[in-house]
């Protein structure tokens, strides 16, 4: 009997060695949908966050508290996004750049916030990120940012390409490339959405927002 309670009490400490070093600390935000912490997380819920936090992300900012309550569904877009921004056939200054004409179409407070300093790392010229938040088209577009921006505003704006559209961004990205940047304005147009029903706050410091409050 002895032995039984020994190796009872064993296995327990093990247990509660093994949840401790599982546990994670989300340091999740959110607006209308309330920061979810580890503990009430559901098993699908934490197949998601390890998922996410295995691959090149570092943290669960943005969209994934939201996300989280679907979590087939956000595991699946969250593996997209990753593709989308770190492995794209896009090149990242474009990259980013599509990004911020995304947040621009949905006056996505954080989201803008989030990728103009990354847009600006790769490459992006300020002046053609105040344009594109100032909702005109840049004056300095250099020819691959014009590529891009001209593929961007025609599906936007006509939800189509023209031929001659097409033919550059061909030219320029390759049949992957131009696959990639529609995904990519899909997948951030799900962001975008996600983050503006959620009133998702902009991190502190951030400053005024970058567009007018509805």
């Amino acid at each position: 009997m002895r032995v039984l309670t020994l190796v009872g009490a064993v296995l327990a400490i093990g247990a509660m060695v093994v949840w401790a070093q599982e546990r994670r600390e989300l340091n999740l935000r959110g607006g209308r949908f309330a920061p979810l912490t580890w503990d009430t997380l559901n098993p699908a819920q934490k197949t998601m966050v390890n998922d996410l936090l295995s691959g090149t992300r570092t943290a669960l900012n943005g969209p994934f508290n939201v996300l989280l309550r679907s979590p087939e569904m956000g595991n699946i877009a969250q593996k997209l996004g990753e593709y989308l921004r770190f492995r794209t056939a896009v090149p990242r200054k474009l990259n980013e750049m599509a990004i911020l004409m995304t947040a621009k179409a949905w006056d996505s407070q954080y989201e803008w916030v989030a990728h103009k300093s990354l847009a600006l790392e790769a490459g992006l010229s300020p002046a053609v990120a105040d344009d594109i938040q100032a909702g005109r088209r840049p004056s300095r577009l250099q020819p691959d940012e014009a590529v891009v921006y001209d593929f961007c505003t025609e599906m936007r704006e006509k939800h189509r390409v023209s031929d001659a559209t097409y033919k550059a961004a061909l030219t320029l990205l390759g049949e992957r490339g131009v696959v990639d940047l529609i995904a990519l304005m899909g997948y951030y147009d799900l962001v975008s959405m996600v983050l503006n029903v959620d009133k998702y706050p902009l991190p502190a410091g951030a400053g005024v927002p970058p567009f007018p409050e509805p």
